[in-house]
Order: structure tokens, then sequence, then C-alpha cells
């Protein structure tokens, strides 16, 4: 009988979006594959209890696991690296969701993009992410991180904020507006996109700052070095609130400062073969698609 080459990876954490109908049969096909291909499946706890079984929390899974497959969407996939990223697995999703654009995998070819990958024939790709703190005075009131985005915007009372903008140390511009937006390349394709911001290729040493509904036509989304230290001052609010990722939330009061630079942490996705970014953009945002019937 000829013999197995050893998986690239042999302790694979798989981590599911929780409350999905589909999540269960995934989740049991995945595991008796994994097993069959001599690899250990390390379930994350929320996840396990979807299928009746026990896991591991991620602190657990980030000590253990040398890969983590997600099942879900962009957003179940952001959660997993939110909690994963100080322990640097890497990570590859399988698409449940919607648009999908971190999900390398559909969830037609799960077999073939994990087997591909288990075989050693993938690349992997780092990703930035920005460390986030909220300043009161000398008060730290929040640390966390953002891989997408991180954003300061008006709460519950829908009224326009005032805040100061200063990159380096160095005075900006105070705008009106609902709210600014400072994305990671990888976010430059989520919530930015949808504010008119620029799509940042991975590779581009940037970050992009888009504004939210200006109370000015002059202001304009921009992209700076991702090695500046963007700092948000809040001058006037009635009522704010900052969120990263959409995970994290914070309330905001007049004089708050959130100062954003890169973190020494990445976040590693795994792409199978045949990945190119380009050709998610082309596929996602419906790029070369004839419309309509020619006349």
């Amino acid at each position: 009988m000829p013999s197995v080459a050893k998986p690239s990876f042999s302790r694979v954490a798989l981590i599911g979006k929780l409350g999905s109908a589909e999540i269960g049969a995934s989740l049991r096909e995945l595991v008796a594959f994994l097993k069959a291909r001599g690899c250990d499946a390390l379930i994350e706890k929320e996840t396990a209890e979807q299928i009746g079984s026990q896991g591991l929390d991620y602190a657990a899974l980030g000590a253990a696991a040398d890969l983590a497959v997600v099942i879900g969407g962009d957003g179940t996939l952001l959660a997993a690296a939110r909690n994963l990223v100080r322990h640097r697995v890497p990570m590859v999703g399988v698409n449940l969701g919607r648009v999908g654009f971190m999900s390398d995998i559909g969830h037609r070819d799960m077999r073939t993009g994990i087997g591909a990958i288990l075989e050693g024939n993938y690349t992997i790709e780092d990703r930035m992410v920005l460390d986030a703190e909220i300043l009161r005075g000398a008060q730290s009131v929040l640390r966390t991180i953002a891989l997408n985005e991180a954003v300061v915007g008006k709460g519950s009372q829908g009224r326009l904020i005032e805040f100061e903008l200063a990159l380096d140390g160095e005075f900006i511009y105070t705008l009106r507006a609902d709210g600014m937006i400072v994305a990671t390349p990888t976010g430059s394709t989520a919530y930015a996109l949808s504010a008119q911001g620029p799509i940042l290729h991975p590779a581009v040493p940037a970050l992009a700052l888009v504004p939210l509904a200006p109370h000015t036509l002059s202001a304009r989304p921009v992209s700076v070095s991702d090695r500046s230290v963007v700092q948000i001052s809040l001058k006037h609010a009635l009522d704010a609130r900052a969120h990263f990722d959409g995970l994290a939330l914070a309330d905001m009061q007049e004089g708050d400062r959130l100062v954003l630079k890169r973190s020494a942490d990445v976040v590693r996705f795994v792409h199978p073969p045949g990945y190119r970014y380009f050709a998610t953009l082309r596929e996602k945002l419906g790029w070369s698609e004839v419309r309509g019937k020619p006349e």
C-alpha cells in the first residue's frame, strides 16, 4: 500500500458561522475529511455547540492549531481573525456568506480547496492590522485592533459630529460629517468602498481615509502611508461612537482621541491554487459583465 504524504498542516481549527443551518453538515463533512487526511480537527467552542459537541476556546485553538478553516462569510472570518491574530495562525475561508472578499473557497469546492492546501499547494499572504486606542485625557478608554477599518461616527441621535484629523502630529483639517473611516487595504473593499473610498491592493502600504457624508464638497477620500499615526480628535458631538470591524464598539465624548497605527501583528491568509486578487474583484464586483442585451 502506498504511503500517505504528511499533510502540510496537521492540526486544523474549525470555526463556523453561528446560527447557520448549513454549518452542522459542513463541519461533520470537514471533520471526516481531515481525519481521512491524517489531521487533527479542533473545533471552536461555540461552533462545536451547534453540533452537540465540545470544543476549545480561542486561546487553546491559537496555542494548538497550525491552520484555521473558517466556514461562513467575511464577518465570520473577521471575528475569527480578531481572536487569533496574536497567535498568527494562518487562516482560510470557506464562503457560506454573500460577497465574501476574504473567503477564497466556495462551499461546493470545499474538499478540493482544503485538500490542495493540505497537499502543500497554497500561498500565504500577510495582511496588515491596525492597533487602535481611545484616549480620554490621560486615560486609555479602549484598546483593540482593526483588520478592516476603524470608524468614528454619529451615534443614535443622528446629528453631525465635528472632529479634527492629524497625521504624525500634523494638523490636517477639522470636519463636520457623519464620521470618518480609516480602512486598511483589506477593508478598502468593505465599508469604505460603500462610502466611495478607493480600492487598495493588499500589497500597497497605505491606509484609506474616507469621510462619511462630509458637510462640504471639498473633503475627499485620501490614501496615506500605513506607517502614519492617525489621530481623530472629537471636537463637538452630542452622541458619537467608534467601532472596529463592526465588532468592537465604544461610545466617545467630546475631547476623546482615537489613535490608530500599524500593528506589529499581521493576519496570515492561506490562498488555494489559482487565487488572484483581481480575479476576485472581477467576480465579486461584476467587472466585465455584459449587462442587458446588445442592440
